[in-house]
C-alpha cells in the first residue's frame, strides 16, 4: 500500500485552521448581533484553540491511515478517522482520470488524482497529497489500465 506525501498534513491543518477561525468569527458576530448573548473573549479564543488542536490531531491521524494501492483488477483505497472507508474501484468502471492542484496544493508542491467512475453514487474518487510527477504517473497508469480493462469487458 502506498501512502500520501507528508506535506498533505500541512494542507489539512491549514483547512482546519480556516474552519476554526471562521467559527471564532461567527461566535464573535453572534455575540455582537444578539444583545442577550454574551460570550467571553476567553471562550471565543478557547473554541478557536480547540479547533486548531483537534484539526491538527485529525490531520495527523488521517495521514496515518490514508493508503492506496493498484492491484491487477482495481484501485484500492483505505481512509478515514471517525468512519474508516475501504473503496475498490474496478478499472472497468473508470471513465476518466484527472490531475488537479489548487493554489495551496501548488504552493506545497502537491497534486491530487481524481478518478471518475461509471455510476451515480460516489462517482469520483480523489487521491490527494501526491507529488506532481507521481500524480501524472498514476493518472497515466490508471488510464492505461482502464483502456486494457475495456477489452476484457467486451462482449
Amino acid at each position: 500500500m502506498e501512502s500520501l506525501h507528508p506535506r498533505i498534513r500541512l494542507l489539512w491543518v491549514a483547512q482546519a485552521a480556516i474552519v476554526a477561525i471562521v467559527l471564532g468569527v461567527a461566535i464573535a458576530a453572534v455575540d455582537q448581533w444578539l444583545d442577550f448573548v454574551t460570550v467571553p473573549t476567553a471562550v471565543q479564543g478557547g473554541v478557536v484553540a480547540l479547533g486548531l488542536v483537534l484539526g491538527a490531531v485529525y490531520a495527523v491521524r488521517l495521514y496515518q491511515v490514508w493508503r492506496f494501492e493498484l492491484q491487477s483488477d482495481a484501485l484500492y483505497l483505505e481512509r478515514g478517522v471517525i468512519t474508516f472507508v475501504e473503496t475498490a474501484v474496478p478499472f472497468v468502471r473508470v471513465q476518466h482520470v484527472d490531475t488537479q492542484f489548487g493554489p495551496i496544493e501548488r504552493a506545497l508542491g502537491l497534486s491530487s488524482v481524481v478518478v471518475y467512475t461509471a455510476g451515480s453514487r460516489n462517482a469520483d474518487v480523489r487521491i490527494p497529497g501526491l507529488p506532481p510527477a507521481r500524480a501524472r504517473e498514476l493518472q497515466d497508469t490508471l488510464r492505461d489500465l482502464a483502456i486494457e480493462s475495456e477489452a476484457d469487458d467486451a462482449v
